[in-house]
């Protein structure tokens, strides 16, 4: 037979999956052995796959609270159980709650003048855990968190659909991902991990605020949270960004070293934006974690990009390969976190973080 004849794009696709690739590679002696696996288990086609139902157009927009939203619950929970982590809500995999007593904007409003309360659109979060090997450190937890939920459907612009692939259906199924992976691997960290997707960010952090307010694992041994948001787009507003990623509140706690760590043993640079970092510590559902005193924080590839909040955020526009890193990476940290003998603290050195040092304080002399 005579030799076949790729095309020259797939030759520039082989070899940058191979450069992809790489790091991790010739980094792999700074990877625990028993953690290899998991980092290995971590795939760009899986991830895809996933991306391409929760962001499409048949779950709307995946709007708090709506169809399309219970839709993506179910689908979440269906993986998590397919992973076989333990449920962890009140009903099987969720945590469940009442839209009318919790839907920021009703609040507002004046109790006199507020419409009737509806029939109660259960809004829930999606939770699992895998419980650790130690005898003592198992109950101690690390939360992996992301939100599940986007913007819905706003006729008039573009399809009308605003899918939210990148925000932040990318966070989603990286969690779903990891949570494959550890589950998967004959080693178990020591510590608790807790794999949780929430409702209503896109509202203000209500389902990671509900979650703060009604703990599954107790406060006090929840030692730290990592939130993943916009980890699928490289192409941020101020320049690529390829096998690199920030942290918010970067310096605020230990957190954002042991990532860093992480990310030089698989050759991903972990950096604090100079002004995004601290400015986005707030706004996202780390931030309902941090007010718990617990060490948290974003992992985030693209602060701002194209199609943010718009109708155009799709899946086939997210670069899978560089996710699968950015995952591997966390994946490290996670596992490091989940493995030491000291637990993350927050900076004392930095005035920024003083608010959450002294909750963790007061949280600890109870």
């Amino acid at each position: 037979m005579p030799p076949i004849r790729r095309p020259l794009h797939y030759a520039i696709h082989t070899l940058l999956g191979l450069s992809l690739a790489l790091p991790l590679a010739c980094s792999a002696a700074a990877v625990p052995p028993e953690a290899a696996p998991v980092l290995e288990r971590i795939s760009a086609a899986s991830m895809r796959g996933n991306l391409s139902f929760l962001a499409s157009d048949a779950l709307e927009g995946r709007g708090t609270p709506s169809r399309g939203l219970d839709i993506a619950a179910e689908f979440i929970a269906s993986q998590f159980r397919g992973a076989g982590l333990e449920p962890l809500g009140d009903d099987g995999y969720f945590q469940t709650a009442d839209w009318n007593l919790i839907d920021p904007k009703r609040n507002k409003k004046d109790s006199k003048t507020a419409a009737p309360a509806q029939a109660a659109v259960k809004v829930r979060n999606v939770v699992g855990i895998l419980r650790g090997s130690d005898p003592v450190l198992k109950d101690t937890y690390i939360l992996v968190t992301a939100h599940y939920d986007h913007v819905g459907l706003k006729p008039g612009h573009g399809d009308g659909i605003f899918n939210g692939a990148n925000d932040d259906g990318s966070g989603t199924v990286s969690v779903i991902e990891l949570a494959k992976a550890f589950a998967s691997n004959k080693v178990r960290p020591k510590r608790s991990i807790v794999f949780m997707t929430v409702f209503g960010e896109e509202h203000g952090l209500v389902g990671s605020r509900y979650y703060g307010a009604h703990p599954l694992v107790p406060i006090e041994k929840t030692i730290a949270g990592i939130n993943l948001e916009q980890v699928g787009r490289t192409d941020d507003n101020e320049g690529p960004q390829q096998r690199a990623f920030g942290v918010t509140g970067f310096d605020f706690s230990d957190v954002g070293a042991i990532l860093k760590a992480a990310g030089d043993d698989t050759g991903i640079r972990v950096w604090k934006h100079p002004v995004n970092s601290d400015k986005y510590f707030a706004h996202s559902d780390n931030q309902a974690l941090a007010d718990q005193g617990i060490p948290s924080h974003t992992v985030s590839v693209a602060y701002a990009f194209p199609d943010y909040h718009g109708a155009g955020d799709h899946w086939d526009k997210i670069d899978y390969d560089n996710m699968a890193l950015v995952d591997r990476t966390v994946a490290l940290a996670i596992w490091k976190i989940a493995n030491a003998t000291n637990t993350p603290k927050w900076n004392v050195q930095n005035p920024k973080a003083a608010k959450y040092l002294g909750i963790w304080q007061q949280r600890s002399m109870k």
